[in-house]
């Protein structure tokens, strides 16, 4: 079966200073993040690549990992297309003032015409690993169907940052890995030999949800419906500042009982660029993979 994955590339980066985010190199012949989920991506089996930009970071894009993608993919015979996130495309007129980009939901939507089969979404800026996408793209093949989902479920102690707070989406799931809800919690930190949120100690086990997910088809009309809807109601409520986000969207369609998320384990570790001192620890976690023998030095060598 066909599977895509929708890179969502398109963000400000707004915590850091001095560059894009998705940019910044972190492997040994100058890979980013993104390198490895694309190897990941195409050696778990999916066959098209979408990445989402904004037209104004394409040439920095296109310079920095286009040219290296492109071979890989013609090479592997894997589709490679870029669409754009732009402010303009939405359903109503913008806000006098809006300058904020309208959020992942946006992203993926900015992707509607490329998609006609299941379909995974990432943030550009997250290392998942490997075997999450082997999960991803399994269950892409073999049981996602209109209305049910699927997410990869991290644990909360493999998602921390070192050099500062973080929010993470604690899931609520039932017996069957079902996903009923997101917590979304703020300032989450490592203190000690604890992780706390304020004064709450959080449990390092904790299913956190890190913005991966599968999707069938159908979902895009879904995120159009709910976009539109978004843009009547809470658009003229916080005309600047209002996001539709992935995340916030599903939990409204799980409280409507409209669709399913089956949430996906993995004892991956997770890592990403929150902030600039994120990269030399990123760049040593691909060192010891490396070292390991999880990834090549020439990373698409073994493709």
């Amino acid at each position: 079966m066909k599977t895509s994955l929708i890179i969502m590339a398109a963000g400000l980066g707004s915590r850091f200073a001095g560059g894009i985010k998705q940019l910044f190199p972190v492997g040994p012949c100058g890979e980013i993040i993104m390198d490895y989920s694309i190897h990941d991506a195409i050696a778990s089996g999916f066959d098209k690549i979408i990445i989402v930009l904004r037209k104004d970071i394409e040439s920095d894009f296109r310079e920095v990992i286009g040219k290296r993608i492109e071979q890989v993919c013609s090479r592997k015979g894997v589709e490679l297309k870029y669409v754009f996130q732009e402010q303009n495309n939405v359903p109503g007129e913008v806000p006098e003032g809006r300058k904020k980009p309208w959020g992942t939901g946006q992203a993926v939507l900015a992707a509607k015409s490329e998609i006609n089969e299941p379909f995974a979404v990432i943030n550009a800026d997250d290392f998942y690993g490997r075997a999450t996408f082997e999960k991803l793209h399994n269950y892409l093949c073999t049981e996602v169907s209109a209305g049910k989902y699927c997410m990869a479920g991290f644990e909360l102690g493999n998602t921390l940052s070192e050099n500062g707070g973080v929010t993470r989406g604690i899931c609520n799931i039932d017996e069957e890995n079902n996903l009923l809800s997101i917590s979304e919690t703020t300032n989450v930190t490592l203190v000690g030999s604890e992780i706390r949120a304020g004064e709450t100690i959080v449990n390092s086990n904790s299913v956190v949800s890190m913005n991966i997910w599968g999707f069938a088809e159908d979902f895009i009309e879904r995120l159009e419906e709910g976009f539109a809807e978004f843009f009547r109601k809470d658009v003229p409520k916080n005309p600047i500042k209002a996001e539709f986000l992935i995340p916030v969207f599903i939990a409204k369609l799980l409280s409507e009982k409209k669709i399913s998320i089956k949430v996906l384990p993995t004892d991956e570790k997770w890592f990403g660029t929150t902030y600039k001192e994120d990269v030399p620890i990123i760049s040593k976690n691909i060192t010891e993979l490396i070292d390991k023998g999880v990834y090549k030095n020439d990373l698409y060598s073994d493709l």
